[in-house]
């Protein structure tokens, strides 16, 4: 089902059962999730499905919702797979080495400028 199919009481209660998934109970985690999820839903209360000008305003913001569940459910595939002893599980490996070393060099390079005096 595309983004814009999916009403958006759909996409939030998708991510609340995520969240029970991620994080069950009561957890630091789970409230936080939980809290930053009815944040982002707040933002958008007041735009209507019935003015067009906030119709590119709300597929975006379904996108990221579906966006999320999507990644979410690759990584899970890929930690799962990995366990199993899968390619993919490898690959999602070696791509965070390659992201953390890339995030660490910029940090790196970030003391060079004139304003670290």
């Amino acid at each position: 089902m595309s983004p814009s199919q999916r009403t958006a009481i759909e996409l939030y209660r998708d991510l609340l059962r995520l969240v029970n998934h991620v994080a069950p109970g009561a957890s630091p985690k789970s409230l936080a999730l939980r809290t930053m999820i009815r944040g982002e839903f707040e933002k958008s209360r007041g735009l209507s499905p019935d003015d067009p000008t906030d119709q590119p305003k709300i597929e975006a913001m379904k996108a990221s919702a579906v966006r999320a569940l999507s990644n979410y459910m690759l990584y899970e595939g890929a930690m799962r797979d990995k366990h199993a002893g899968g390619k993919l599980g490898a690959a999602a490996d070696k791509y965070h080495e390659k992201s953390v070393q890339g995030l660490q060099g910029s940090k790196e390079g970030e003391g060079d400028g004139e304003g670290s005096k």
